[in-house]
């Protein structure tokens, strides 16, 4: 599987979201979109992201931003997500793993000592023309907002 670059066309997907709509990349042409690919609902590191995100919001949709979460957790596990974080954006369950393969983020993880496969935690910036802008592939999780608008602005 080819490495996606900063530059490229970004990878068109189709899933279902936390309350069961089709969510596809193509629908978002025309606007600038933060992809965010996470490992787990209602863990830390991706309870800091999601909300931080969250806390964010207006400033995002004023700059032109649309939000699209992905993970490989199931539509259920993503409404409970939602529910008890009152999160804003869409979630795509990608249980199947089509969509965390086609950006080639599925693969081996290291935490306390085991190995394990899993979603890579990586952020991409897609403008509105579908091309991939930036990535950030070490998003920080409790200042996510701030890392996407100081990429976003060196594009």
């Amino acid at each position: 599987m080819a490495v996606l670059k900063e530059g490229s066309k970004a990878p068109q997907f189709k899933g279902v979201d936390q309350n069961g709509n089709d969510i596809s990349l193509k629908k978002f042409l025309g606007k600038k979109v933060i992809l965010y690919f996470y490992p787990k609902d209602d863990t830390p590191g991706c309870t800091a992201q999601a909300c931080n995100l969250k806390e964010n919001y207006d400033v995002l949709l004023e700059k032109g931003f649309q939000i699209i979460g992905v993970s490989t957790d199931s539509v259920k596990s993503h409404k409970k997500f939602e529910e008890k974080f009152a999160l804003p954006f869409p979630l795509v369950a990608d249980e199947d793993k089509k969509i965390v393969d086609v950006y080639n983020l599925w693969g081996e993880k290291k935490f306390m000592g085991k190995t394990y496969m899993g979603t890579t935690r990586t952020t991409f910036l897609i403008d509105e023309l579908g091309i991939i802008r930036k990535i950030i592939s070490k998003p920080d999780t409790k200042n996510h907002t701030a890392q996407v608008l100081e990429a976003w602005e060196s594009k």
